[in-house]
């Protein structure tokens, strides 16, 4: 197989991830003229090379380097698809990756990108496929998908081996069936975004109902309207 990507090891070992509490993104430590960083997440900073730049390197931090095995284990099970990206190799602190085109749903969201109906059916037929070779898809947020010429492309994968259901896409997937049409192509500002999301993950129940979470935060769930 081919490790052209072992070229940018040099430039990524100039650079450590630390995580932070509350399920806050984590922090950068140094830096590189030859990476520039084009995702922050919980667990892992994503880096493209522009030396080789068909690639993304994930890189932990510190303290989540477990997850380098696993997440690796889990896109060997999951294969060729069509919604999940490709893992090429990895090293002590950080996975190779396919690169992958597109902006995240997230930011979709506060830039007022439309989100199609096609996105919610790709991500039911993705947890499906999981499902079928053994994994449990959980942890799908905006953050975690990508809308790529009207499709959805998942970008992590590393909580698939975890038991249980986290019910983030199904209170996701209500909250578009139920109010996307009332804000679709509008720009969301960031710190109502922000609030909601932060409230969210400090839940105390993580199977909290929907209807209850809505009706907590209803003031700023309607401030979206305007």
């Amino acid at each position: 197989m081919r490790e052209d990507w072992m070229v940018a090891d040099i430039f990524l070992s100039n650079i450590s991830i630390s995580s932070n509490p509350n399920n806050e993104p984590v922090s950068i430590h140094g830096s590189s003229d030859h990476l520039r960083c084009i995702g922050i997440g919980t667990d892992a900073a994503v880096f493209q090379s522009i030396d080789v730049p068909a690639y993304a390197f994930k890189m932990y931090a510190n303290d989540k380097m477990e997850k380098i095995q696993i997440e690796k284990k889990v896109y060997e099970l999951l294969g060729d698809s069509p919604y999940f990206s490709t893992c090429f190799g990895f090293k002590d602190n950080y996975l190779v990756l396919n690169f992958e085109e597109g902006i995240n749903l997230y930011d979709c969201l506060v830039q007022g990108i439309p989100i199609p109906k096609q996105v919610i059916k790709d991500i039911d037929d993705a947890r499906e496929y999981a499902r079928q070779k053994g994994l449990n898809p959980r942890d799908i947020h905006l953050k975690n998908v990508l809308l790529q010429n009207g499709r959805a492309k998942i970008i992590d994968v590393s909580e698939y081996v975890q038991p249980g259901n986290d019910f983030r896409w199904e209170h996701l997937k209500k909250g578009y069936d139920r109010y996307y049409h009332l804000i679709e192509g509008k720009p969301i500002p960031l710190k109502i975004i922000e609030t909601i999301r932060k409230r969210y993950n400090q839940r105390s129940n993580y199977s909290a109902a929907f209807e209850e979470f809505i009706g907590n935060n209803y003031k700023f769930l309607t401030a979206l309207r305007k």
